[in-house]
């Protein structure tokens, strides 16, 4: 027999084994399968309503103060936290972000600091933020030829003035990134291309070359949907991987670079690729030594434990799922109808494959793999 020939039935049979093991493995998942014994909360510990732990309470205790104050007119309590961020400007956008919740639910104290305090850069940056998410609070979800054509027209003329006033924060505070994330989010929607892109990005890059959401929002704008290609998206967000210093989350942008081709591609999308094993791999070393208490991580190791596992590098996905703990309200499990269940099969897929690769056929080491079903 040729070995072409040989190697096609090969593959053939193996294909059909593999509804058959999968089959196995869920029954085992839920019949069998006891997390605790693989280092892992049991399933009646998981919780689906959140990514992960809470924030310390003195920091809720924080943010809840200065929500309060800003909405009894007190614009000087959210000036002073923002501030107290120094130059730490991932830390210093997060807290932007907190106050563009704010103000988008009252925005009369914004227009109070920015009024007593014209020169602030914070203030119109937050100015600029606001005007963009309004923006897209009209436009909505969705891709473009799924939005209703008045709201795209809405939306399109309301992007020129969050430019405007981006380029207006910039020129008040010339060392901030901040105001060069929002102009990269709106160059986004007015499909900017070339130089014009580059030199945005250039901006943010001399300030900041490792703010997260800054990598973020261009990340958005090289993927397919907008104003790239899936290559130039793969191709920046290696370039993350490879830039990110230690101690950062920078390498999971490549996470959700994966995500993107994901939702766009579907079953076919090329996510189980030597090249992602190995980038994977990277990112895997690279968010180990990410701060514990960087923002982002919580949810980059639901999707790192997710593309590790679908890559096959089951040890390295049961690690994450060890380090993720209880919470399990994140994507890829929210994705599906039951978070939980989705969870809890991921991991006990790599429970069983990182011992051996093999489901156990009969009663020996029982207690090895379980007998609770977690």
């Amino acid at each position: 027999m040729p070995r072409a020939t040989a190697v096609r039935m090969i593959s053939g049979v193996m294909n059909l084994l593999a509804p058959v093991h999968k089959a196995r493995l869920k029954r085992w998942v839920r019949t069998r399968f006891d997390p605790t014994e693989y280092g892992m909360v049991p399933v009646a510990m998981l919780d689906p309503r959140r990514a992960g732990p809470p924030l310390p309470a003195h920091r809720i205790e924080e943010m809840q103060a200065v929500a309060d104050a800003a909405w009894e007119g007190d614009w000087r309590t959210a000036a002073s936290y923002v501030d107290r961020a120094g130059e730490e400007w991932d830390e210093r956008w997060h807290r932007l972000e907190l106050l563009q919740e704010i103000a988008g639910q009252d925005d009369d104290w914004l227009g109070e600091w920015r009024r007593n305090d014209p020169d602030n850069g914070d203030a119109a940056t937050l100015h600029a933020q606001l005007l963009v998410h309004r923006a897209w609070e009209i436009r909505g979800p969705g891709y473009a030829n799924q939005v209703p054509a008045e709201r795209m027209r809405r939306f399109k003329r309301m992007l020129p003035a969050a430019m405007e006033a981006a380029q207006h924060a910039a020129g008040l505070a010339p060392r901030d990134p901040g105001p060069w994330v929002v102009m990269i989010t709106t160059a986004r929607a007015l499909n900017y291309r070339g130089m014009r892109f580059h030199t945005l990005w250039e901006g943010l890059a001399e300030r900041a070359p490792h703010h997260y959401s800054g990598h973020w929002q261009a990340l958005q704008y090289w993927c397919a949907k907008w104003c790239g290609t899936d290559d130039q998206m793969m191709d920046f967000a290696e370039r993350a991987v490879r830039n990110a210093p230690e101690g950062s989350p920078l390498a999971g942008i490549y996470l959700h670079a994966l995500s993107e081709l994901t939702e766009r591609h579907g079953v076919v999308a090329p996510v189980t690729t030597a090249r992602v094993k190995d980038v994977l791999t990277e990112v895997d070393r690279s968010l180990a030594q990410a701060r514990g208490d960087a923002r982002e991580l919580p949810r980059l190791r639901h999707l790192l434990a997710h593309y590790l596992g679908e890559n096959g590098d089951h040890e390295a996905a049961l690690e994450q799922f060890r380090l993720i703990g209880p919470w399990c309200g994140a994507e890829p499990w929210t994705d599906k109808a039951d978070p939980v269940a989705a969870f809890q099969l991921a991991r006990g897929i790599a429970a069983a494959k990182a011992a051996n690769g093999k489901l156990p056929d009969t009663g020996e080491g029982a207690a090895r793999w379980g007998r609770t079903g977690g």
